[in-house]
């Protein structure tokens, strides 16, 4: 086991003591990456290692942006960020490990795939890039080098070094990424918006999963950039129809008639096979609301994190021990993982059917709430509430339109570790407050607040009332 991590005196062990660090996984012009173990969850993670004395100031503005960058994105399909450690000497990149290598290694040993296993990746690759683009986050350099591979084959979109924020009425202009993948206008170097040309290197891509080599090939740069520039490629005479339609469609040499990644997701040949959770993208993020795991709260609580710490540091968005550790700990469980669920479950960490929020609430405000979503109508949701209520032994009062404060005193079996039951005391009560909110035209939001009581009881309130809801 390899203890060092940097120059000096900064052993890996002296800055890193959450993390045990294990063998060297690349070695790169301006560090390396070692595979390590977060101590406190056993979760393997990947730990870019930058020496701050090897890189100039334009590549340490490139690792700031794709730093800031990768911290804005949370999805199945892009490699997760958990946290950044700097020292005088080195960058410490803590990130989602991926145990099966690169997209160009599988390529490279098993040549062309059929259509299905292509499929399976080029929907991936697509469902993280749009959300990157929902995002403004544009990725410049879309390869199979740059996507990586977990044991179940599950496709991750990694290095965003070369990516950067669209912002409105701003073109881009910066020529850059892999010469075999770039478009058209980017080796023209003409302005662009963004996501076209992550859509070109996505039809790249498409060709090579289905061809096993380049559309665009050649010994010399200028011989290469005049194919790209000509859009003309051998056309794959094996594929499906549907594919070649496709492809062509992408392969577009002017921008603007090229297909979108909305077009795309209603090609016939995208939506064979197209598991739900794909199919069913969910809306942009609020800032203001996150979604909670209560299940991992309490794996906190009972590995000695104080609950107002935990709930704090989400609240707050603090980048502290509590909030990596949550942020591993339901990264290692969920969705990251999205091939150990049903790839048709609605149980994937960036969809919307029935999640658990945590509400940003005002500084000085020690209460949180918790919230549910619902597609039915207001009268409908509120009498399912009550009728989980009353299975519950929650006592309510109406305040207000689907308003209410509540009243929860928890049976010893909700909350008694062991056998024993524990006498209930005035003090376990929970009081809370509901509320149902319009959030869009196609769902209602409701909103469970805590006034008084035990926090951990609140949440296993909360876990009782979803396990009956969902």
């Amino acid at each position: 086991m390899d203890g060092s991590a940097g120059r000096g005196s900064n052993s890996g062990r002296n800055v890193l003591p959450r993390y045990k660090l294990g063998k060297i996984l690349g070695i790169g012009a301006f560090g390396k990456v070692k595979l390590a173990v977060h101590t406190l969850t056993g979760v393997k993670v990947a730990i870019k290692i930058l020496d701050r004395h090897s890189i100039d100031n334009f590549e340490a503005e490139k690792v700031r942006r794709e730093i800031n960058i990768m911290r804005q994105l949370s999805h199945p399909h892009i490699v997760r960020l958990f946290e950044v450690i700097e020292t005088p000497s080195n960058v410490y990149v803590v990130m989602e490990y991926m145990n099966s290598g690169e997209l160009f290694y599988y390529l490279t040993e098993n040549g062309k795939l059929n259509e299905d296993e292509a499929r399976h990746f080029f929907q991936q690759i697509i469902s993280g890039v749009e959300y990157c683009h929902r995002h403004l986050v544009v990725h410049r350099d879309i390869k199979p080098e740059n996507l990586l591979l977990d044991s179940k084959h599950n496709v991750k979109i990694a290095d965003f070094g070369f990516g950067d924020i669209m912002r409105d009425g701003h073109f881009l202009k910066t020529s850059c990424g892999s010469p075999n993948y770039a478009a058209p206008e980017l080796i023209c170097r003409k302005l662009y918006a963004g996501p076209e040309v992550d859509v070109w290197s996505c039809g790249i891509v498409l060709y090579a999963l289905l061809c096993g080599r380049l559309p665009f090939d050649d010994d010399n740069i200028p011989g290469l950039y005049a194919k790209i520039k000509s859009g003309v490629y051998p056309v794959a005479q094996h594929l499906s129809i549907s594919a070649r339609d496709l492809m062509t469609k992408i392969l577009v040499v002017d921008p603007m008639k090229r297909i979108t990644i909305p077009e795309i997701r209603r090609h016939p040949w995208f939506q064979n096979h197209l598991p739900l959770y794909i199919a069913s993208p969910s809306p942009v993020s609020s800032n203001k609301t996150e979604k909670v795991d209560i299940d991992v709260v309490k794996d906190m609580v009972q590995a000695g994190f104080d609950i107002r710490e935990i709930i704090g540091s989400l609240q707050n968005h603090e980048q502290n021990e509590a909030m990596v550790t949550y942020s591993i700990l339901l990264h290692s469980r969920s969705p990251g993982h999205v091939s150990e669920h049903d790839e048709n479950s609605d149980n994937l960490e960036y969809m919307d059917h029935g999640p658990t929020y945590l509400q940003s609430l005002s500084d000085g405000q020690n209460n949180w709430t918790l919230g549910f979503k619902s597609q039915a109508s207001p009268r409908e949701t509120m009498s399912g509430v009550l009728n989980v209520f009353r299975s519950l032994n929650v006592k309510w009062k109406r305040i207000g339109h689907y308003n209410m404060k509540c009243l929860w005193l928890p049976p010893p079996s909700r909350y008694s570790i062991s056998t024993t039951e524990i006498p209930i005391r005035s003090s376990d009560a929970v009081k809370f407050e509901v509320q149902l909110y319009k959030a869009s035209a196609e769902f209602y939001v409701l909103d469970l607040q805590q006034l008084s009581g035990p926090p951990f009881l609140f949440l296993d309130l909360c876990a009782a009332f979803r396990a009956l809801v969902v």
